[in-house]
């Protein structure tokens, strides 16, 4: 019996259906900011290169995408799958 069950167990797990690659979903937040009017170089200058300057300095951090246009800026950042992102109270 013991051999019965070996036997289906070897010609079963090839059968067994298992992703190459697993899925994943990155921590990541988006980050929008306006300024009605302002021009996308305006928005890069004012908006978008101070706040990446500041998310950079954040441990974990392994992307920052921005885009900038007529008044308003994206930005997004995705950190490392190894940071504990969980909220933490003083």
């Amino acid at each position: 019996m013991a051999i019965g069950l070996l036997a289906v167990g070897v010609v079963a797990f090839p059968m067994l259906p298992i992703a190459p690659l697993p899925q994943v979903d990155f921590p990541t937040i988006q980050v929008t900011g306006a300024l009605p009017g302002a021009s996308a170089e305006t928005m890069a200058a004012s908006v978008t290169t101070p706040l990446e300057r500041q998310f950079s300095l954040i441990a974990g951090v392994t992307e920052l995408t921005s885009t900038s246009s007529l008044g308003s800026s994206s930005i997004a950042v995705q950190f490392a799958l190894s940071r504990d992102n969980r909220c933490r109270r003083r």
